[in-house]
């Protein structure tokens, strides 16, 4: 999925309300735009560059020599 699900979101702000979830990303500077739902949706991307890793799950291809 692109965007954090609800648990983790809550999980991750330790916030349970949209309103206080939005606080806390706005504090964090992590970007995020307001669903139809009424809750704070936020790219994956985001929160993994925020915390220093990386969004890419697949492995790079491996080059294999013959010996």
């Amino acid at each position: 999925m692109i965007f954090l699900t609800d648990d983790e979101l809550r999980a991750v702000s330790g916030k349970q309300k949209a309103s206080a979830q939005v606080r806390w990303l706005k504090s964090e500077k992590i970007p995020y735009i307001m669903g139809g739902d009424g809750k704070p949706k936020v790219l994956r991307e985001k929160v993994l560059e925020r915390l220093g890793g990386s969004a890419q799950t697949r492995d790079e291809p491996k080059l294999r020599l013959a010996s």
